[in-house]
């Protein structure tokens, strides 16, 4: 598509507000251009927390812009400028964008489609201000600086949004990168890669990646996104694992469709956000589709929800999709809603409000659809799942971790994935040869009443990881009390055997779960 052939293509399809523009689009040229500009700009996630604040910053985080505007009025810092048009969808002037962004200017945002032109009062030089047509912000880890394009916000729309609407950095994409675990890999992906959060981390660690959706528009965003950060990326379009029949991957990482809205007439489907399928399907049959597209060895990391009828334990209901899959399963509850809450947060997240009568309707048509199916909440969490290298039994480890975990979370789930598959592979008498040392990020605490010799309770405290606390007897904290690498755990337990004056397989087995789960967690390594 030629530059007048794009500019033409945009003035059409710019409609009134709330409104789906086209992506944005640029040469490998324009967008190394765009790059400079904006790192010259401190268009970063470090400089822009330096420029809001830490209240507004939060309120922006939270979709309010009211407060980010206020604190950037007056400054012509070029990132406050950029945080105008690029974020808020504000107008700035054209003196302020080509101050901004000197090597693109003015003309090369339009060219993009990054903004257009607004009908109000022009500068000095007679030029109209400009106004931004899609999200443009920097995103980034500990080692990145990068940015990400996307619609913008509801926030910035002022409307509902349309159902073709890519999502941009939210709370589920930072979820679901902080969890996944990044082993240097050949082959990653991205499936349902939506605007290319996931495939730029991917992009750090991995030889290729491939990223898949099934919305053309939402490709269209993650080649932008790609290019601007000069990132490669193999895009195919089509639904789930469709695109990729025949490929395997070493890690599969996937943020789907996993929220589960009533299949009626009048309730919107959300393409980046709901898969046309009833109920929790999306889910349970990606869950059992993975197998077909994992290497040997290969990780598979995703989000998901899962509904829960009355006095349906949600360990049950996952563990289901899990029969016959042939995978290593580790799943992690992170939270679970009654069905009132559920509503009322997807429903939110359209850009509904409540107090108007699309609200109602909408939150009424979520209660009667789980009510006439019978649902009373639906859990949220991660799923982890790994393809044996040897023919052995698959291991399953389903629990439930609400609260704070160390950032990123992906090192733990690594080292867990690590150490569960050597559980599997190794017997009691294995684990029992090892000499164990204590992980230096575990403290032990003894809880008791004043004067009384022994403690009620003896309990480690993980400070990394997933911030395990794990409450001991005294057999179990007298061997991890010896664990210092120079004895094997069994000639720990020998010693406590003499000591106690009992019999050793009995101490051996009952310590045995316990120090399998410190394994597993890292507590033991």
């Amino acid at each position: 598509m030629t530059t007048t052939d794009r500019q033409s293509h945009r003035e059409v399809s710019r409609g009134g507000t709330g409104a789906s523009c086209p992506a944005p689009v640029g040469t490998a040229e324009e967008l190394a251009t765009l790059r400079a500009d904006l790192t010259d700009a401190r268009f970063t996630t470090d400089h822009l927390a330096e420029l809001l604040g830490p209240v507004a910053s939060a309120a922006l985080h939270r979709d309010q812009p009211l407060t980010a505007r206020r604190v950037l009025r007056d400054s012509d810092d070029p990132a406050a400028v950029l945080v105008r048009l690029l974020v808020l969808g504000d107008a700035v002037s054209a003196q302020e964008a080509a101050a901004a962004l000197p090597r693109t200017g003015v003309e090369g945002l339009i060219q993009l489609g990054l903004a257009v032109p607004r009908d109000l009062a022009p500068d000095e030089d007679g030029v109209p201000p400009l106004q931004g047509t899609c999200d443009l912000r920097p995103y980034g880890d500990d080692r990145h600086d990068w940015w990400v394009a996307s619609d913008l916000s509801e926030a910035a729309l002022g409307t509902p949004l349309p159902t073709d609407h890519v999502l941009g950095v939210g709370g589920a994409s930072t979820t679901l990168a902080s969890w996944t675990p990044r082993p240097l890999v050949a082959r990653v992906l991205d499936l349902g890669t939506g605007c290319g959060v996931q495939a730029l981390h991917a992009a750090g660690h991995a030889e290729r990646v491939v990223a898949t959706d099934l919305s053309a528009r939402a490709l269209e965003f993650a080649a932008f996104t790609a290019g601007l950060n000069d990132v490669t990326l193999d895009l195919r379009h089509g639904s789930l694992i469709d695109p990729v029949a025949g490929d395997t991957f070493e890690l599969v990482v996937s943020n789907p469709p996993f929220v589960i809205t009533p299949r009626r007439e009048g309730v919107p489907l959300f393409e980046y956000r709901d898969g046309g399928a009833a109920g929790d399907t999306i889910v349970a049959n990606l869950v059992r589709d993975l197998a077909g597209i994992l290497a040997p060895g290969g990780i598979a990391q995703i989000l998901g929800n899962w509904e829960l009828r009355e006095g349906e334990e949600w360990t049950e209901r996952v563990g289901g999709w899990l029969e016959s899959t042939g995978l290593d399963a580790w799943v992690i509850q992170r939270e679970s809603q009654d069905v009132a809450e559920y509503a009322e947060t997807w429903v939110r997240d359209g850009g509904h409000r409540p107090g108007t009568v699309e609200f109602d309707d909408l939150y009424a048509a979520w209660l009667d659809d789980f009510s006439a199916r019978g649902i009373e909440r639906v859990g949220f969490g991660i799923i982890t799942l790994q393809r044996p290298l040897t023919d052995r039994t698959p291991f399953r480890d389903l629990e439930e971790v609400v609260g704070p975990v160390a950032q990123p979370a992906g090192p733990a789930v690594l080292a867990g994935l690590r150490a569960r598959t050597w559980l599997a592979e190794h017997s009691d008498a294995d684990l029992l040869a090892v000499a164990w040392s204590v992980a230096p990020d575990v403290t032990e605490e003894r809880i008791g009443r004043p004067g009384e010799p022994d403690p009620m309770v003896i309990q480690l405290r993980q400070g990394g990881g997933l911030s395990r606390t794990v409450r001991l007897d005294t057999v179990a904290a007298g061997l991890v009390g010896a664990s210092d690498g120079d004895l094997t755990a069994e000639q720990i337990l020998g010693g406590i055997a003499v000591l106690t004056e009992s019999p050793v397989e009995e101490l051996r087995t009952a310590v045995l779960p316990t120090v399998r789960a410190l394994v597993a967690d890292g507590l033991l390594r």
